[in-house]
C-alpha cells in the first residue's frame, strides 16, 4: 500500500501478457507488400515495351489505312465517272497527274479536251507521301511515267482501259485496273497484267 491505497497490479498483468506472446503462438514478422527498387524497374521496363509495341502497331495501321484510303478515293472517282457517263449523254474524265502526284475528276463540257475549266471539276485530290503513282499503262500499249494520263468515259464505256501503278511507303506496288469492256475498276497487288483487246482485223464476225 502506498499513500494509503493498495498498489495497482496492472504492470504485473502486462508483464504476463508480454511473456505469453513471446511463446509458440507469436506471429512471425513479414515485410510489407511494397515493391523493391529492382522489381519496380523491371515492371517499368515491361510496361514501356508494351507501350512501344502498341505505338508501332498503331503507326503501321495508320500508314496502311492512309494508303488504302488514298487508293480508294481514286477508285471511287473512276467508278463515279463510269456510272455518271453511263446514265447520261455527258462525258467524264479522270486525269492522273504523275508529275504533281494527284488526280481530278471532271465533266467534259468544252470541245477543247485539252482545257480543263474550273466549273468542270468535280473532284481534285492529291496523293499522300505513303501513296505514289509510278506509271500508267493503257491497254492499247501507250505508257507514261510523267506528265498526265487521261481516262475518258462516255455512255458506251471507257475510251481506253489500262492500269495505274502505285506504291505504298514500303515501295510495294499495287495496280488500279480499268477494264474498258466491263467498266469494272479493281485493285490488285503487284503490277497487274493487262488484258489487251484484239485488233479489229483479228476479231471474227
Amino acid at each position: 500500500m502506498k499513500n494509503g491505497r493498495p498498489e495497482s497490479n496492472t504492470a504485473g498483468r502486462l508483464d504476463g501478457q508480454i511473456a505469453r506472446s513471446g511463446r509458440a503462438g507469436a506471429v512471425p514478422f513479414h515485410r510489407n507488400g511494397g515493391f523493391t527498387f529492382t522489381e519496380l524497374v523491371i515492371v517499368i521496363v515491361i510496361l514501356s515495351l508494351f507501350v512501344l509495341l502498341a505505338q508501332m502497331h498503331l503507326l503501321g495501321a495508320l500508314r496502311k489505312s492512309t494508303f488504302k484510303a488514298q487508293v480508294q478515293n481514286l477508285i471511287s472517282a473512276m467508278r463515279m465517272a463510269a456510272a455518271a457517263a453511263a446514265e447520261s449523254d455527258k462525258r467524264y474524265e479522270v486525269i492522273i497527274d504523275i508529275a504533281q502526284q494527284g488526280f481530278l475528276l471532271r465533266r467534259i463540257t468544252s470541245p477543247d479536251l485539252s482545257q480543263v475549266l474550273e466549273e468542270e471539276i468535280i473532284l481534285d485530290d492529291n496523293f499522300a507521301e505513303s501513296c505514289r503513282v509510278i506509271y500508267v499503262e493503257f491497254d492499247d500499249g501507250d505508257y507514261t511515267n510523267e506528265g498526265r494520263a487521261k481516262f475518258r468515259a462516255g455512255r458506251s464505256g471507257w475510251q481506253y482501259g489500262g492500269k495505274i501503278v502505285l506504291v505504298d511507303e514500303m515501295d510495294k506496288p499495287y495496280s488500279v485496273v480499268i477494264n474498258r469492256l466491263s467498266r469494272i475498276i479493281t485493285l490488285e497487288e503487284g503490277e497487274a497484267q493487262l488484258l489487251k483487246p484484239k485488233p479489229k482485223e483479228e476479231v471474227p464476225f
